[in-house]
C-alpha cells in the first residue's frame, strides 16, 4: 500500500513538471529508474511485489511500445524513461492499464479541446506545443490502482 503511494506521489512529482515545462527532470525519471532497479535486483521484487522476473518483462515491454514513438516524435525522451521507471517499479498490468488509460484520457482531452477551443492561440516562439503526458499516464495508473485495489 505504502509503495503505491510513493507510486503514486512521484507520477504527480512528474505530471506537474510535465505541465509546466513540458519535459520531466532526469533525476525524477532516471532517479527513480535506478532505485527502482536497485530495489529490484536486492528484494527481488518491485515495489508492488511482483516478482523480478515481472518487472524485467514489464521494462522490455515499456521500451518496445515508446521507443517508436520516441523515433517517430511522438514520445519524449522523459516520457521513454518515465514509463520505463513505471515498469521497473511495478508489473506489466501497471504498465500496460496505465499506458491505456493515458491513451484513452489523452484522446478524450485532445477531442474536447478541439470541439470547445473557439479560437486557436498561437504559440510564443520556443515555446513547445508538446501534449504533456505524465498527467495521462498519472491519471490511467491511478485508474489501475482503484480498480485493483
Amino acid at each position: 500500500m505504502i509503495h503505491s503511494a510513493v507510486i503514486l506521489l512521484w507520477l504527480g512529482l512528474c505530471a506537474l513538471q510535465d505541465m509546466r515545462q513540458r519535459q520531466i527532470a532526469n533525476s525524477l525519471t532516471l532517479g527513480v529508474a535506478l532505485l527502482a532497479l536497485i530495489y529490484l535486483l536486492w528484494r527481488g521484487t518491485t515495489w508492488l511485489g511482483a516478482p523480478a522476473g515481472d518487472g524485467g518483462w514489464a521494462f522490455a515491454v515499456a521500451l518496445l511500445l515508446t521507443l517508436p514513438g520516441y523515433a517517430l516524435g511522438r514520445f519524449g525522451a522523459g516520457d521513454v524513461k518515465l514509463l520505463g521507471a513505471l515498469a521497473l517499479a511495478s508489473n506489466l498490468d501497471a504498465l500496460l492499464w496505465s499506458l491505456i488509460g493515458a491513451a484513452v484520457f489523452q484522446g478524450a482531452w485532445v477531442l474536447i479541446h478541439q470541439r470547445f477551443s473557439a479560437h486557436r492561440e498561437v504559440p510564443s516562439p520556443g515555446v513547445s506545443t508538446k501534449q504533456p503526458f505524465a498527467p495521462f499516464v498519472l491519471t490511467g495508473f491511478v485508474l489501475y490502482w482503484l480498480w485493483i485495489h
